[in-house]
């Protein structure tokens, strides 16, 4: 039985194994427990748990019994399987500002290449609009630099035409 192992490869093993869903708070509970005791060097923690994390992520209510269950054990282990779950929290909320500082710039540079090709074109077809909008980061700082030699509307239908994908 995984559960009894204290084996790194052990937890992983577990967190892919297919688990009734009625199970899934205590083994990850048991998994979490199994990591804070193998005492391992952050890399490899965050690796482990990470891999635990994606495939046993728990609904709203199984998430509700894992906290429970959490409760119930030792103050300083407990302690030791918060640490691992803090640090999926950190890089979560991490990862979700990295998103959202990037949504932001793509927002921004295209509300700038709007305006600009507004002011010199005047409105915009709903198709030139539609193609700008599916333009990634880099390609609208690509039309940024791009429309300033623009002379008319077709130069830049036909930068979107060249940048278009698929």
């Amino acid at each position: 039985d995984f559960l009894q192992r204290t084996n790194p490869v052990a937890a992983a093993l577990m967190a892919k194994m297919q688990i009734d869903p009625h199970d899934r708070p205590r083994v990850k509970l048991a998994c979490l427990r199994m990591l804070a005791k193998l005492q391992l060097d952050p890399a490899r923690m965050q690796l482990i748990s990470g891999f635990v994390d994606s495939y046993l992520e728990l609904t709203m209510d199984q998430q509700t019994e894992f906290d429970e269950q959490l409760s119930e054990i030792a103050a300083p282990e407990q302690e030791q399987v918060m640490e691992i779950v803090t640090s999926w929290m950190k890089q979560g909320i991490e990862q979700g500002i990295e998103q959202g500082i990037e949504l932001g710039r793509l927002a921004g540079e295209r509300t700038i290449v709007m305006r600009q090709l507004q002011h010199r074109f005047g409105p915009l077809s709903v198709d030139i609009t539609e193609r700008i909008d599916s333009l990634t980061l880099g390609e609208l700082e690509l039309l940024s630099e791009a429309l300033l030699q623009f002379e008319s509307p077709a130069e830049l239908s036909d930068w979107l035409q060249q940048h278009r994908k698929g």
